[in-house]
């Protein structure tokens, strides 16, 4: 099993949460993952992660797959000036992945809690939801409840927006 995927396992038994976990090819886009995500029974996500203009900032921005973003209605609400997409660098940096593979279980690599989330308010009504395990060749399904404690032992801040147009 990838390493990627062990940390996240790993960290969700200790937590005591229980997964599903699905293997499939790499999934570099939604409409590619459309065709695997079919058989799982979860909520699934498109994550991005952003930088405000000065770059000390960072934003990590979930959502449903299938909704688009209204960026300039979150710069107005962040007042952080022009949003950009993070470099693979910053990526790397500050959650520990590679592009395609951006996952709120990236957080576990973010040990300075430098990363906000928005979290669209929807999800509140999901039942189980969907993220890679830090790699797109597998998406691990939690329930929506387990999800939020995952996010509260990490300690990094969220709150939840309406986040798309």
């Amino acid at each position: 099993m990838e390493k990627r995927i062990e940390e996240v396992l790993s960290v969700l038994s200790g937590l005591d949460i229980s997964y599903e976990l699905h293997y499939h090819p790499p999934l570099p886009t939604i409409e590619t993952a459309m065709k695997y995500w079919s058989s799982i029974d979860a909520t699934h996500c498109k994550n991005i992660f952003f930088r405000n203009h000065k770059g000390n900032r960072h934003y990590l921005v979930i959502i449903g797959y299938q909704q688009n973003l209204a960026i300039h209605d979150l710069e107005k609400r962040l007042k952080q000036g022009k949003l950009s997409f993070a470099s693979p660098k910053r990526l790397q940096k500050y959650l520990g992945l590679l592009p395609g593979s951006v996952s709120p279980f990236g957080l576990i690599n973010d040990t300075e809690n430098h990363v906000h989330l928005f979290l669209d308010e929807n999800f509140k009504h999901a039942d189980k939801i969907s993220f890679h395990p830090n790699i797109n060749t597998a998406s691990c399904v939690v329930a929506f409840n387990d999800f939020i404690r995952f996010l509260d032992s990490t300690g990094n801040s969220y709150e939840f927006i309406k986040l798309y147009d």
